[in-house]
């Protein structure tokens, strides 16, 4: 299949990548639609339940060289430690955020930038839609050179959980389907490179064991 975009994610695994999946409709994993989503989870659903890495990104080369350059990227980057999540708003939406989430900038980072050459610049409409939206002069800066404004200084680990604006009844109800799922602290033993499909779902391609 010719994917539309490529990125890398942290999919988490187990009961709280069962949760997740779940919760959204959506398991990238699987690539296939989960029953009983969970309401107001339309908008993050197409992207299943993830926490980014890389952002999506056009591919420049072929998609084998980009596996390769993966796998010995990840081979080399020391995993994150677990540590606790929770659900809090994160803005406008509710998210799954970490405790302490410095390791997992730093690895973001390292993927970001090891990975940079395989990335096609935005086009102008998508550039002119994200500087749009109010950037501070640092998150504008990262935009014209990685093509994304929340990387680097400016990521911050999280697994979007709902659209804009969620009632608390949905807050609610996030947190009860997921709290099983976090009473165990999580870490990042791998990387999951994903493609972007024709309808805009993405689907788990392979995963990058983090130090070999």
């Amino acid at each position: 299949m010719a994917w539309n975009r490529y990125g890398v994610y942290w999919l988490p695994r187990g009961p709280l990548g069962r949760a997740g999946a779940g919760w959204l409709g959506w398991d990238a994993r699987a690539g296939e639609a989960m029953p009983d989503p969970g309401p107001d989870t339309e908008g993050p659903r197409r992207y299943g339940f993830h926490a980014t890495l890389k952002p999506p990104f056009r591919l420049r080369g072929g998609e084998a060289a980009l596996r390769a350059a993966g796998r010995a990227l990840a081979a080399a980057l020391a995993p994150v430690a677990p540590v606790p999540f929770a659900a809090t708003r994160m803005g406008r939406f509710l998210a799954l955020r970490p405790e302490e989430d410095g390791p997992a900038r730093a690895l973001a980072a390292a993927l970001v930038e090891g990975l940079d050459a395989f990335r096609l610049a935005p086009p102008p409409e998508e550039v002119a839609r994200r500087r749009a939206q109010g950037l501070t002069p640092r998150q504008a800066a990262m935009l014209r050179r990685w093509g994304y404004p929340f990387v680097m200084g400016e990521h911050r680990l999280h697994l979007t959980l709902t659209g804009p604006d969620p009632s608390a009844a949905v807050e609610a109800e996030a947190r009860d389907r997921l709290a099983p799922a976090l009473a165990a602290p999580h870490g990042i033993d791998r990387a999951a490179l994903v493609g972007e499909d024709r309808d805009g779902r993405f689907h788990l391609l392979e995963e990058w064991p983090l130090g070999g």
